[in-house]
């Protein structure tokens, strides 16, 4: 099996992120002294601090921020012996140090901390003192206290709450508790409840189901059953009466997730117990596994939901099954009955607009096409070319001066972040470093691109050009370092180079030591069995895992890995960099479900992982532009996705 690789930098994200959860272990007494450690220096000191801070540690982080005074980043010190105690603090003491700090990055994310323990206290003055300063607002939970305060005050924020309710991975304590108030105080009805009950199960974070199960005709043992044994639930059939009939759609969703053949009868069989609103509802359970699973008959299965209450990931897999099998009218009224925070985004405005001209629509779909045609992403190159059009580099922005580029040297926040990334404290420096884009424009994005190039951190220098609207400069966008050895390599296998670095922009940013959180390594992200299986199938006999950072190794295993998956899927650019990121067997079984030859582009919207779908459209809309870039001609996206038609499964050797 081939582990599915994430970015580089979010095992340190996550790990970072694990500061910010509540520390219960603040409220537990202190643990004995230790000897004082020595550290080679300060910094090896300062990691300390933020390792103990990571554990709750309050007597150690005492100790070691106290021989960090005169530490080169103060706000950080003190924030790591707050950290632990935030449930301990004085409110002075806390809000002493948004004063000190008031305007950094580091003050927001504590001010995040403390509102998260304002709102876990129901403690609403001082959170609504402080909510409104909370610059990023980008915590799912501060949205659901903040609506639990006004709702406290008796304001109906049925509706608020409904448009934010629909990331179950996000709602920790709050949103449940949210619901719970909600439904005390008649703003929500038993149909929300059963909505949030379906959502939490088809996101697959049932500990939220526990909290809103008392809101519910059913006690928790029968909801966890449902999700735990479904099985056992369908065998017992729907019952009677709403609740119990809630529960065996639940039963039929979780069950489908392994046999949908098995369950679609059981289904048949209970049709004239349900109502036509549950029946409705049931079918969509089937019909999302049915289009997660990639079965033809997905579609079918969509056709029966009509009335059916569905979650924004239910609306957009109606989408994609339809789809797979060239049901342009299923797909224009689904995406036409989406609410706008998905109807407005590219990816279903440009399948909108390609549903419209299939049906001879064609002035509506070319406002639609237009409407996207200037966006520099992979649905708004596609819309380019819908309008006869091909891709092209835009001209080059004039160069920023030395005037320009002297504030971003200056810069106290990306110095900060520079240190961090010193540190391979990555987490910590994206959040310094983006801070500070926040209020730029578009020169000023430029301006910091550019300073990012001359301290050699590439991955900040693409992330920020990447950030402008008007004024592009593609050399910031889409480096090329290491062309020499990777020109090397890719002849040698024939390879197009545009490709192999539009993979390494999206797999590393071009970090030489990146690492993913499933252990994968290096610009070309290579698993330590994938490196010792290509170098043994090149006869790099002499290899050892140690080697797989080194830049000249890591791309000749790399290109070479991608020249095999290539030649195993029929030099299918989609295919194969589906199987770079999630493994060759993976795009071979997606395709083997198809009955019909489909583009590359429906292919690619219709992968099941939504990290390898959002992998493969940024790879090969990268692979566009540097072929723009490197060429100097327009290009098409349309040809490099090519087509993709329906194959037997073949097992292979590749891992």
């Amino acid at each position: 099996m081939f582990p599915m690789k994430w970015m580089a930098g979010v095992a340190l994200a996550a790990a970072s992120a694990a500061i910010l959860a509540p520390v219960a272990e603040a409220k537990k007494p202190a643990p004995a002294p230790r000897p004082a450690a020595n550290f080679a220096s300060d910094d090896d000191a300062f990691l300390a601090l933020r390792d103990a801070a990571r554990n709750g540690d309050i007597g150690r982080t005492g100790e070691l921020a106290a021989r960090l005074g005169n530490y080169a980043i103060p706000s950080y010190v003190d924030y790591f012996q707050l950290r632990p105690r935030i449930t301990i603090a004085s409110e002075q003491e806390i809000r002493d140090y948004l004063a000190r700090y008031d305007g950094q990055a580091i003050a927001d994310r504590l001010r995040n901390d403390w509102l998260l323990e304002l709102g876990r206290a129901r403690n609403w003055t001082l959170f609504d003192e402080q909510y409104p300063q909370f610059v990023l607002n980008d915590d799912t939970q501060l949205k659901c206290y903040a609506l639990m305060s006004k709702a406290a005050k008796g304001q109906n924020v049925a509706k608020e709450a409904r448009a934010v309710l629909v990331a179950p991975q996000n709602y920790g304590e709050a949103c449940p508790a949210l619901i719970t108030s909600l439904a005390q105080a008649g703003q929500f009805t038993a149909d929300d409840i059963w909505e949030q009950v379906r959502l939490i199960a088809e996101s697959g974070v049932p500990g939220s189901i526990r909290r809103i199960a008392p809101l519910t005709e059913v006690s928790e043992t029968t909801l966890m059953q449902a999700l735990e044994k479904p099985d056992a639930v369908l065998a017992r059939g729907p019952g009677n009466g709403r609740a119990a009939h809630e529960v065996f759609i639940l039963a039929l969703g979780r069950s489908a997730k392994n046999d949908i053949e098995r369950v679609v009868p059981k289904l048949v069989a209970a049709a004239d117990r349900l109502n036509e609103r549950e029946l409705a509802q049931a079918w969509a359970q089937i019909a999302l596994q049915a289009s997660l699973k990639l079965a033809p008959e997905a579609a079918i299965f969509w056709h029966r939901t009509t009335g059916a209450t569905l979650s924004l990931e239910a609306q957009q897999w109606k989408v994609r099954a339809a789809l797979r099998v060239g049901e342009w009218k299923l797909v224009r009224t689904t995406i036409e009955s989406m609410p706008a925070s998905l109807a407005d985004d590219p990816t279903w405005i440009y399948w909108l607009g390609r549903a419209y001209r299939t049906e001879g629509k064609i002035e509506q779909a070319q406002k639609l096409f237009e409407s996207i045609s200037d966006q520099t992403n992979f649905y708004g190159q596609l819309a380019l070319e819908e309008l006869g059009r091909k891709i092209v580099i835009p001209p080059r922005a004039q160069p920023v001066s030395a005037e320009e580029l002297a504030p971003m040297a200056g810069n106290a926040g990306f110095r900060r972040a520079l240190k961090f990334f010193d540190l391979d404290m990555r987490f910590e420096g994206y959040r310094e470093w983006n801070w500070e884009l926040r209020k730029m424009n578009d020169r000023q994005h430029l301006a910091a691109a550019e300073f990012a190039r001359q301290k050699n951190v590439l991955d900040r220098m693409v992330n920020t050009s990447d950030r402008t609207k008007s004024e592009f400069d593609f050399t910031q966008r889409f480096p090329s370092p290491h062309r020499d050895v990777m020109q090397a390599s890719t002849e040698r296998l024939g390879l197009d180079l545009a490709w192999v670095y539009g993979l390494i922009r999206q797999e590393s940013r071009f970090i030489q030591n990146a690492r993913s959180h499933v252990g994968a390594s290096g610009l070309m992200q290579l698993m330590p069995a994938t490196a010792k299986f290509v170098a043994r199938k090149i006869g790099m006999n002499d290899f050892s895992q140690h080697q797989v950072n080194d830049i000249n190794t890591n791309i000749i295993l790399g290109t070479n890995y991608l020249n095999m998956v290539l030649n195993d899927l029929d030099g299918s650019q989609a295919m194969a960099t589906a199987a770079y990121n999630a493994g060759p067997g993976r795009p071979r079984a997606w395709r083997s479900t198809l009955t019909r030859s489909v583009d590359g582009a429906i292919f690619a919207e219709s992968i099941p992982f939504n990290e390898t779908r959002d992998y493969v459209k940024k790879v090969l809309s990268n692979a566009t532009y540097y072929a723009g870039v490197f060429e100097g001609k327009p290009q098409s996206l349309k040809a490099r996705l090519g087509t993709v038609a329906p194959k037997g499964f073949a097992p292979t050797e590749l891992p």
